[in-house]
């Protein structure tokens, strides 16, 4: 059994499609359908299950990925240290990251450090924070941007930078002359609000429950964007740091007011990696550069 039969087991068992697996690694459908086969005949079990939707692993192959998906990332690491030896600075960083960072900071950071590193690419999607540790713990990605986890087992935060919760509203809005504002004049509005698997979501819910008050939310969405623009409309508020909306705030169009509340003016965005692993030459390098760079 080579590597590459475990390889193709567990891009198919990443992507939940053949088709797609074959599509990612640039070879034949068909051949990854004939290793996995040969794997399964050879540890005896069913590892996939064909349904109407995709693939889905059978409890064999779930235990079979857990072990692949770390000598994947490990040989990944191998490899590129070796390329590093030979002083091509080559690799790639997988990154996680809220969708603040995606859109206001990341594409500068990144693009300086182009500069000195050429070679190296990058895989980033933008997540919720949870979803991002969550991906730390499973060795999916190198490195995580997430906003107020705090201590997590397994996780070091390497780097805090301060980001209070602030009210994001319209220049129209009632409250928009306001120079802070209670959590209770908050909730006597209506207020778009990102889903609860977002850090700062969690923050305001759990003030706000601690409180006992009842926010006015008509929205609710994974998609920070949809909360600025019911905000600009005029009628809506919503809340994040100023971070997410610098491009709105410097437009006009927002403007950010803190809130007084300890919770609120304490949250942080967090730069984390899994304490246990080492990560490879290209992702060290960046994670320097981003905690160098990040305010």
């Amino acid at each position: 059994m080579n590597l590459n039969t475990y390889k193709y087991f567990n891009e198919v068992a990443a992507t939940g499609s053949i088709r797609r697996a074959a599509d990612r690694l640039h070879v034949a459908p068909s051949a990854i359908s004939r290793q996995i086969a040969l794997l399964e005949h050879t540890l005896g079990v069913m590892l996939l299950e064909r349904t109407n939707t995709g693939i889905r692993l059978t409890p064999a192959g779930m235990m079979l990925e857990r072990f692949t998906r770390k000598m994947c990332r490990d040989l990944d690491r191998i490899h590129e240290s070796i390329k590093n030896l030979k002083g091509l600075r080559e690799g790639e960083v997988k990154i996680w990251v809220i969708e603040a960072v995606v859109q206001a900071i990341l594409p500068r950071i990144m693009t300086s450090f182009n500069e000195n590193y050429p070679a190296i690419q990058f895989s980033i999607n933008s997540e919720s924070s949870d979803r991002t540790i969550e991906a730390i713990i499973r060795d999916e990605i190198d490195i995580g941007i997430v906003f107020n986890m705090g201590d997590r087992p397994g996780i070091e935060v390497i780097k805090r930078c301060p980001a209070p919760i602030q009210c994001l509203v319209s220049p129209q809005h009632p409250l928009a002359q306001h120079q802070s504002l209670s959590l209770e004049d908050i909730c006597g509005y209506p207020v778009a609000l990102p889903v609860s698997s977002f850090g700062m979501r969690q923050t305001f819910d759990k003030v706000t429950r601690s409180l006992h008050l009842n926010p006015q939310s008509i929205v609710n969405t994974n998609n920070l964007e949809l909360t600025k623009a019911m905000a600009i409309a005029g009628r809506t508020l919503t809340i994040g740091p100023k971070q997410i909306a610098a491009r709105e705030i410097d437009q006009h169009m927002l403007i950010a007011i803190p809130i007084d509340n300890e919770a609120m003016e304490s949250a942080n965005i967090e730069i984390c990696v899994h304490r246990d692993r080492t990560l490879s030459f290209a992702a060290h390098q960046f994670l320097k550069h981003v905690c160098r760079e990040f305010n």
